[in-house]
Parts: structure tokens; sequence; C-alpha cells
């Protein structure tokens, strides 16, 4: 007698069925350990994670990174922090034109910091190679692993995207933002809440790239902005160009306001 298949029951050789409920159900009795240290802290209460730390030893592990991005970003000065999908490719034009932006923001004496990974991140850190000015980049550890580009030259690996957000904004006198998806908007926004809240001032938000970013601009002047939610002083902070001598222009203005000094 042939051997029933792996989706029937080997005694009686009928079908099973894997519903929703068996599911949960099997993750419920089946913790499994967490995929990244971010995990660990957001779920490790719940019954499908695995809990591998205390309270008080993930105090310790975010204080830890904090302090060694302070230490190791002391002596940056004025920077810039770019920002856009990993997923663009190196025949991208977008690509093109983030490089020859961080190299024109290098040669105006800007370090840059970005994400330390390929598409936009690595046109970023290759601008400023290009450029002779610190090349950093901010690594954040993933699920799925994200590799860091060839032309950092100061590496920080984080585990926690609340510490690494932190670098971003403190050790940078601007973000310019290139098109990217949820990381690159999760940035974007982040700063946008901290200028509209005054957490931060004369902080410059540039997005480069018209095309891409103008149906998002439109669309909070006339729907979040229109019901009320934000002011379009609000949108008004998120500036759009296609040109690197007004991003170039931009930054040097604020950063005579909000200048950075290297400990």
């Amino acid at each position: 007698m042939d051997r029933p298949p792996a989706d029937h029951d080997p005694r009686t050789g009928e079908a099973l069925s894997w519903s929703e409920s068996d599911e949960e159900e099997f993750r419920r009795t089946h913790p499994r350990p967490p995929t990244s240290l971010d995990e660990e802290l957001f779920d490790a209460d719940s019954p499908a994670i695995v809990s591998q730390l205390d309270d008080a030893a993930r105090v310790r592990r975010i204080h830890e990174e904090l302090r060694i991005g302070f230490d190791r970003l002391a002596h940056v000065g004025k920077a810039v922090s770019i920002f856009g999908s990993a997923r663009t490719s190196r025949d991208d034009p977008m690509y093109a034109k983030a490089r020859e932006t961080a190299a024109a923001l290098g040669h105006a004496g800007f370090s840059i910091i970005t994400g330390g990974g390929p598409g936009i991140m690595e046109a970023g850190n290759r601008g400023a190679r290009d450029a002779g000015v610190p090349s950093i980049g901010l690594d954040i550890e993933l699920p799925h692993e994200q590799f860091e580009n060839a032309y950092v030259d100061l590496s920080l690996d984080f585990h926690y995207f609340f510490a690494r957000k932190v670098m971003f904004v403190r050790y940078a006198s601007a973000f310019v933002v290139f098109p990217g998806g949820f990381g690159t908007l999760d940035e974007l926004f982040e700063a946008a809440t901290l200028r509209q809240t005054s957490k931060i001032r004369h902080f410059p938000i540039v997005l480069f790239g018209s095309s891409y970013w103008a149906g998002l601009v439109d669309w909070l002047l006339t729907q979040v902005a229109g019901a009320g939610n934000i002011s379009t002083e609000d949108v008004e902070c998120l500036i759009v160009t296609d040109d690197i001598s007004e991003v170039l222009r931009i930054v040097q203005d604020a950063e005579h306001r909000r200048p950075r000094a290297a400990a």
C-alpha cells in the first residue's frame, strides 16, 4: 500500500486541514527566539516569543548603545543625514543624484551620515568618500540581514531603532531625503514631528525628487492640513527640490543657526 502524502493522516489516509486556529495554537505552544533585540523588547511578553532578557538587562543594553553612539560620534562636527531606499540600484538616476549631493555637501565641509546599507545609503557614503569627509554608517540589526556598504569609514551597529534615531538627529544639521519606502518615511516623519513639537529647531528636511514627493506634500496640505490635523506651516518645513545647489544653500543657511562643534 502506498504511503499517504504528508497532508494526509498516515493512519487513515484522510485529508488533513490546517486552520488559522491550529496555527495560533501552534504558535502559542511553540514560542520562537526573537529575530532581533527590538523584537525581544516589544514582544518578549507575548506567548509567541521566547523572553531572553529581563528589564534590567534591557536597560543596560539600551544605555550601552546610546553611550557608544555618543562616544564615537562626538568628534564629527557638522554633518547631514541622508536617507533613501536600500533598493535603489546603482544605475538609477537617483543613485547618481544622491552621490553627487553627498559630495557637494562634503566639499562644503559636512560629514555624511547614512544608515550604512545599500542603495541610496551607499550612494551617500560614496559621495562622502569622493569628497574626502567622514563617511558614517549607522547600521541596524534586521531579521533579514542588511549588508554594510563598502564606502563607510565610521561604522556603528545598532540593535534598537530608537537609539539609532537619536544619532541621526543629534549629530546632523539637516536631513536630505531621497525616494524610499517605510524606513525612509519613518525617519522623515520622525524629524517632521520633532520640528512640529519644537524638539528641534532650524533643522531643514529636504525632499529630493519633486516627481516622487509632490503627491505626498499635496496630500498633507489638502487632506491632513485641510482637516485641521496639522497646520500648513508644519508642511512648509518639508522643502521639495530637484536642485543640488539649493540643497547646499538650505543646509549651509541652517548650519549658521545650528552649528555643530566637534568634541
